[in-house]
């Protein structure tokens, strides 16, 4: 665990790797969790699902592009612009779960040189993707830390913003990744998570149901090699808490102002509160 400070090295990109508890508490080998439809023992999730990321990291922006038609960068500017981050003053953020940069790289762009974003991820194969397209990129003013979105390696009170997308549903206890998430933020701060979600619209929700489970884990074993990585992310989806329970989460973590707005029909839901 190291001490950040997240007004410092504003210039530089660089990346970190701190060494944080694991997710296998004592007990959790008795505990289940589920695993797309399977149930594994909780300490087993991490090592799974690091081993799904690890395979596709390198495919994985293009998967995303291929399996949404594109839509998942309208949900990200989406989520983006309602983080309004500012233009002018100091402005931290921490973006877990976000290995390749989508989200950092669009806070960036948006706040310009006075935003710092530390980009957290447990998996060293899509922090290294990020990395290297910030180096591609000249984005500055970012680092890239391997870290367990349990247990953070940042001081109380150190963001004015955490956003986490697509990856909350991953993390083995969703209930101690937000209380993390309200720890390191300050008073005042901004919580904002972009998530699949459970479909609102007749119809809709048999098409995507269909396209969902026969589609996806076809283009992925096309196109990434892993059939079997992009079924458990369909699977992942089903069993994720719909909005208005994800919601209750948010809220029993100690947030307030919880609040959420559905993106194409509840396909995905960008939820929002704040640590006052």
């Amino acid at each position: 665990m190291f001490c950040h400070n997240a007004r410092k090295r504003k210039d530089q990109t660089v990346m970190r790797d701190s060494s944080t508890p694991s997710s296998t508490a004592g007990g959790s080998a008795l505990q289940k969790t589920p695993f797309g439809f399977r149930q594994v023992a909780l300490g087993e999730k991490q090592d799974l699902v690091d081993d799904v990321f690890h395979g596709v990291a390198r495919r994985y922006d293009l998967m995303n592009d291929l399996m949404s038609g594109g839509l998942h960068r309208v949900w990200k500017d989406a989520m983006v612009s309602w983080l309004a981050p500012p233009h002018r003053g100091n402005y931290a953020v921490v973006d877990v779960a976000g290995g390749t940069g989508d989200i950092a790289f669009r806070i960036k762009r948006r706040a310009g040189g006075n935003a710092h974003v530390s980009v957290a991820d447990i998996n060293g194969s899509m922090l290294a993707v990020g990395r290297e397209r910030a180096e591609k990129s000249g984005m500055t003013g970012i680092d890239f830390v391997k870290a367990n979105a349990e247990a953070l390696p940042f001081p109380d009170a150190s963001f004015d913003a955490y956003t986490i997308a697509f990856g909350i549903r991953n993390v083995p206890r969703i209930e101690t990744a937000l209380a993390e998430a309200f720890r390191v933020l300050k008073r005042g701060g901004r919580f904002l998570c972009l998530e699949f979600s459970e479909v609102d619209v007749p119809m809709l929700d048999k098409v995507y149901e269909a396209y969902s489970f026969v589609a996806i884990p076809v283009l992925g074993g096309a196109i990434a090699g892993d059939r079997e990585a992009y079924q458990y992310l369909v699977e992942s989806i089903r069993t994720f808490p719909n909005q208005a329970r994800f919601s209750g989460m948010i809220g029993r973590a100690g947030f307030s102002r919880v609040k959420h707005r559905n993106l194409s029909g509840g396909i995905a839901a960008l939820h929002s509160a704040w640590k006052v």
